[in-house]
């Protein structure tokens, strides 16, 4: 198994949620700003194709393994979006509590409320790996107009999940990581590095 794995983020949320992921596989995750590495572009149209540059990104910079995820939430009665453009929806400074009133207001003529995380991890072995393991995964909800909950970041207070009665941002965070985008694309990036 790979060990140690740079995380190609600088997002509090992400790097403590892999690091309890990956602790429980006896994986330690490095963040990238241990290697001064700065934010890399995210100028593509795809999930996977910003995590693909994020991740060689970091393994140049760091000499090791990559992780980057590259994640969203898409709200189907507005095309997908905000989709790659979560994280700035609203735009600069970014601000969850922008993004999510921005968000409201686009859906609040829509009847469809339907929305759904989608989560891309790529991991690279090193900068120029022409394999890299890809995995997905997608946490399918409904748009709550009224933030609930204190755990999570970013949509999750508006991440409404009928079949457990509350918001993601309600959720333990135990519970979180095991049912999330996040916790479904790295089960499936686990399973392909040991099949690998």
């Amino acid at each position: 198994m790979l060990s140690p794995i740079v995380l190609a983020s600088n997002n509090a949320g992400k790097l403590r949620e892999f690091a309890a992921l990956f602790a429980a596989h006896r994986i330690q995750i490095l963040p990238q700003s241990a290697f001064n590495t700065s934010e890399c572009a995210e100028p593509y149209g795809t999930f996977v194709e910003n995590a693909l540059a994020k991740a060689r990104h970091a393994s140049q910079h760091s000499g090791l393994p990559a992780l980057a995820d590259d994640s969203g939430i898409c709200i189907n009665a507005l095309g997908g979006a905000p989709g790659v453009h979560s994280a700035r929806y609203a735009g600069e400074p970014k601000s969850d509590a922008a993004n999510n009133a921005k968000a409201s207001a686009e859906l609040a003529p829509h009847a469809d409320k339907s929305c759904y995380y989608v989560c891309v991890l790529v991991l690279v072995r090193h900068p120029n790996d022409p394999q890299p393991i890809i995995a997905e995964g997608i946490w399918r909800g409904q748009w709550q107009p009224e933030s609930a909950g204190e755990h999570g970041f970013g949509y999750d207070p508006h991440f409404y999940l009928p079949e457990h009665g509350c918001t993601a941002a309600q959720l333990a965070p135990a519970i979180k990581n095991q049912i999330s985008h996040r916790a479904q694309a790295l089960n499936i990036l686990l399973d392909k590095i040991q099949a690998a």
